[in-house]
């Protein structure tokens, strides 16, 4: 036992309950039947033969892989020829491969989709912002005769606008690959609202888009809205949806956190990792807001992330076996292109998962065990069922529901947190 563990082994952890929060869980039914509905009266006419680049991100979207095909198969009942385009800015190492390889992680490919997935890091310039920066958008795209985007939209997790993520940022970053959302990212995250829009923008003027693919999810990450936008409503039409999934949001139920146990951080979860919005903890200063968290560790890094281990900068503490998952050089690439590197600095590295938690306990500020606000999540989009101490749950500031008694966090001989194991 080295002398860290030896500080640490006597801390004990509060036991914890599993915890029932309720949000809004309006869903979307007959979705392939509304998509098409909304193609046939919003998109811009496809002619025979037309090459149709349909954008592709890096978010793990309800029904992602349904939505996609829907589009493709739609362009190919007009006669054209749809073209998958990753549209994902860095991500995927900021490799033509490495951006393919996510795509089929979400069931994306040519053999489930029907249609060939042209992947490249090579960008066209197609204008320049009033602010003097380039506009660059992915060459196969610039290349086909009409773009249809498809993007979630929700609250961005560095900065607050009239634009977050949604539609246009899936141009001004997703779809400018490397090179684009570093010009993008350029003038830091205090200027990203009017940059997305000004990049936007000038995509919008110089594209033919031919329509976009608004989704909007649910408390429970469920498809809950489903809009198609002509290109001259996009603009007008983004900021309602943004409020509308705004309102959908779930949250923990607390306003003060002692200790956060984030299970699994990861890119398919948010771009951040883990979404700022619920831990309350940014990179940035140009986003606020979510609950007080004193202590935070962070236990694993998912596999979709490849060693992306973008998010480990806001935690604590994590444990020796979740650094052993990061890839440096992917991480860095991330954030370099954001221009934020705080998102990947390295948290207090510990023995094992328990630690991760006794570090939390010692350090949070709390006196008496049984006065620790202690959550455990299996990730910031999975709220529905979380752990909680009797403290955090008098805690609470809406209504939540225990379901199961108060038992000590259970670990395996290794000390790694085992509540999660049957995902």
């Amino acid at each position: 036992m080295n002398a860290i563990s030896e500080l640490l082994k006597n801390y004990e952890i509060p036991p914890v309950a599993k915890v029932r929060q309720t949000f809004n869980n309006d869903e979307l039914d007959n979705v392939e039947e509304r998509l098409l509905a909304g193609l046939e009266e919003k998109c811009a006419p496809i002619k025979p033969g037309d090459r149709i680049a349909i954008t592709c991100g890096s978010r793990g979207i309800d029904k992602y892989a349904l939505i996609i095909k829907t589009v493709a198969d739609f362009v190919k009942s007009k006669g054209g020829q749809p073209i998958l385009i990753p549209a994902m800015g860095s991500h995927g190492g900021a490799t033509a491969e490495g951006q393919r390889e996510v795509l089929r992680r979400y069931g994306i490919s040519e053999e489930t989709i029907g249609a060939p997935v042209l992947a490249t890091m090579e960008v066209n310039q197609i204008g320049t912002t009033p602010r003097g920066l380039p506009v660059y958008i992915d060459r196969n795209a610039c290349e086909c005769d009409g773009i249809i985007l498809v993007n979630r939209v929700k609250l961005h997790t560095s900065f607050r606008g009239k634009y977050e993520s949604g539609l246009l940022k899936m141009m001004a970053i997703g779809l400018a690959k490397q090179k684009g959302a570093e010009m993008t990212h350029f003038l830091r995250f205090e200027n990203m609202a009017s940059n997305i829009e000004m990049v936007g923008t000038v995509g919008l003027e110089n594209l033919n888009i031919l329509c976009g693919v608004s989704t909007i999810e649910n408390g429970y990450n469920h498809l809950a809205e489903l809009h198609v936008s002509r290109k001259d409503e996009i603009k007008d039409t983004e900021p309602g949806y943004l409020i509308a999934s705004r309102e959908r949001m779930p949250r923990i139920a607390l306003d003060e956190i002692d200790v956060l146990i984030v299970n699994e951080i990861g890119k398919e979860i948010s771009g951040t990792g883990m979404d700022t919005n619920i831990i309350g903890r940014y990179h940035t200063n140009a986003a606020s807001g979510g609950p007080n968290t004193i202590k935070l560790g962070v236990l694993n890094l998912t596999e979709k992330s490849e060693g992306n281990g973008n998010g480990m900068g806001l935690a604590d503490f994590m444990p020796q076996h979740m650094f052993d998952q990061v890839d440096l050089q992917v991480s860095y690439m991330n954030t370099i292109t954001s221009t934020e590197p705080n998102s990947t600095r390295i948290p207090m590295i510990l023995a094992n998962d328990k630690e991760v938690f006794q570090a939390g306990v010692k350090l949070c500020g709390q006196i008496k065990n049984e006065d620790i606000r202690l959550v455990i999540i299996r990730s910031t989009k999975y709220l529905d069922e979380v752990y909680m101490s009797e403290a955090a749950v008098k805690a609470a500031v809406k209504p939540v529901e225990v379901i199961g008694p108060y038992e000590p966090v259970p670990f395996d001989e290794n000390g790694n947190l085992v509540l999660f194991e049957a995902h």
